[in-house]
């Protein structure tokens, strides 16, 4: 039994229902007898809804009236009195807070808090010395923070290095309402293997009769598009040398085709012939743009030349503004004005008048990185659009008339070409990364008719065909792609061939009178 009472002997010491008579006081019993107050159970403090508030020593416990002067609220004449320290939790005094004079601090700008010291330390000369070290030479000029005004353009010719070169999302311009059926699908797909992966070169073109000249590493095919036959028309001999740029003449019976050692060569399709090469650039020749008779060609050097092909002396004329590559290179449909582009981000108009050693005619330096894309408005001479690299991604027009730019639209990726449409008042641009689509515009709007997808790569060059309705692209993918992008309404064929009989009917009629 002895072991029974031992472990009631424990319970009883460890049971925490009784009150503990051994050990220190509760906190409440020791402020009782320090104020000398009768030591009250918690169980009667708590026993009603509402504590009460301990009375303040040697004053009324009563509820101040009206006239009593503890009803007034404290202020800085009149503080209040000081709580007795009998209460259970500490309640800091704040009847001698002066909140007028806290909130002028923290309005007023004079009195603000001035680091090392503080006060006021506009008349401190060494204060002044850092401030100005920190600011730079012209600290008058210098915001933290400004909201009043608008950021201060940059100097002529800098380039924002955090600047956004690449965007995966969709362009800013509105969607034009379409009356006509675009196929959001290629006509045909063509393989093409060793396609140079180069934004600066040029290797696809389409001829008058409706021949398609294409660059696949040293060798230049051509693909006929009527009868879907293929021939090799040349190939490179030496080792590393590859073909640059690819141009027919106007009349679609010879090409020209240039090549990374600098030299222009003719070509006869007809005979599958070289008909003469030359030899005027120290680089490679990576545009080249037909005027009649005069060919001009743009090298890595930056220097334009003229070639008069009739002529034993080719080499005619030099323009030398450009200070890197020539990668665009574009006669206007007058034969009047060349434009050239380059990778120094200019775009220059030169007169068909000037051919030796002289500036050009208008110098535009909007673009902010290299102007490969240039395509001339078939209905106005004088407009010019151009498309820039991977850091400016802007179509931009141009009258060359006023030397104005007349539009400038950012189409989210880099701008590799540009190509105006005979029949429609639209263009079709080819767009490298992230989409590597052909976007169809609405001119003057330029409100987006149509997107087109197919392209894995970049799309680098855009050709129209004879009749204009359709527009072959080349992409770094080594695939060429027809689209249907402007293809004539059956209404509007039935209408001109009307017009057309109707013509012919009235001319025969008149012949036989």
């Amino acid at each position: 039994m002895s072991h029974f009472n031992f472990e009631n002997t424990l319970n009883e010491l460890v049971k925490l229902d009784a009150p503990i008579e051994r050990g220190p006081m509760m906190r409440w019993q020791r402020k009782a007898l320090e104020t000398g107050r009768q030591a009250l159970s918690p169980l009667k403090l708590h026993s009603g809804s509402v504590l009460r508030t301990p009375a303040v020593q040697g004053k009324d416990t009563k509820t101040p009236n009206k006239n009593s002067s503890l009803s007034k609220t404290p202020n800085k004449k009149t503080p209040s009195t000081p709580l007795s320290n009998t209460a259970d939790r500490f309640i800091p005094n704040r009847g001698t807070t002066d909140v007028d004079m806290a909130h002028y601090k923290m309005m007023n700008q004079e009195n603000e808090l001035v680091p090392d010291g503080g006060g006021d330390q506009s008349d401190n000369p060494d204060y002044q010395k850092k401030l100005s070290d920190a600011l730079g030479k012209n600290p008058q000029d210098s915001k933290v923070l400004s909201f009043t005004n608008k950021v201060p353009r940059g100097a002529e010719g800098y380039m924002n290095n955090l600047k956004v070169l690449y965007s995966s999302g969709k362009t800013n311009a509105q969607k034009a309402t379409v009356t006509r059926h675009i196929p959001q699908v290629p006509d045909r797909i063509l393989d093409a293997p060793e396609l140079v992966d180069d934004y600066y070169l040029n290797l696809l073109d389409w001829s008058c009769n409706n021949h398609i000249a294409v660059s696949l590493g040293p060798a230049v095919y051509v693909w006929n598009a009527t009868s879907g036959n293929i021939v090799e028309l040349m190939e490179l001999t030496a080792q590393d040398e590859y073909i640059s740029s690819i141009k027919w003449i106007k009349e679609g019976n010879i090409v020209a085709v240039a090549t990374s050692s600098g030299e222009v060569q003719l070509w006869d399709v007809g005979q599958q012939k070289k008909m003469r090469t030359m030899a005027s650039h120290s680089a490679r020749v990576g545009s080249l743009s037909w005027n009649a008779h005069i060919l001009s060609s743009g090298s890595r050097t930056g220097k334009i030349h003229h070639h008069d092909v009739r002529v034993q002396d080719h080499h005619i004329g030099t323009l030398t503004s450009h200070t890197q590559e020539v990668c665009g290179l574009a006669w206007s449909p007058d034969g009047r004005h060349l434009a050239s582009g380059a990778n120094d981000n200019q775009l220059c108009i030169w007169d068909a008048t000037m051919s030796r050693e002289i500036h050009p005619v208008h110098t535009f330096t909007e673009h902010q990185a290299a102007v490969r894309a240039l395509a001339w408005c078939p209905w106005q001479s004088s407009l010019l659009a151009s498309g820039g690299g991977t850091a400016d991604r802007n179509i931009r027009f141009f009258n060359i008339s006023t030397g104005f730019c007349l539009n400038s639209v950012d189409t989210g990726s880099q701008v590799c070409s540009i190509l105006w449409s005979s029949q429609y008042r639209e263009l079709v641009s080819g767009h490298g990364f992230s989409r590597n689509q052909l976007t169809m515009w609405k001119y003057p709007a330029m409100s987006v008719v149509s997107e087109l997808f197919g392209h894995t790569a970049r799309v680098l060059c855009l050709c129209l065909s004879p009749d204009g309705s359709t527009v072959a692209s080349a992409a770094a993918d080594e695939t060429i792609r027809l689209w249907k992008c402007f293809a004539c309404d059956k209404p509007k064929k039935i209408t001109t061939k009307k017009k057309s009989d109707s013509t012919t009917s009235s001319s025969l009629t008149s012949k036989m009178r």
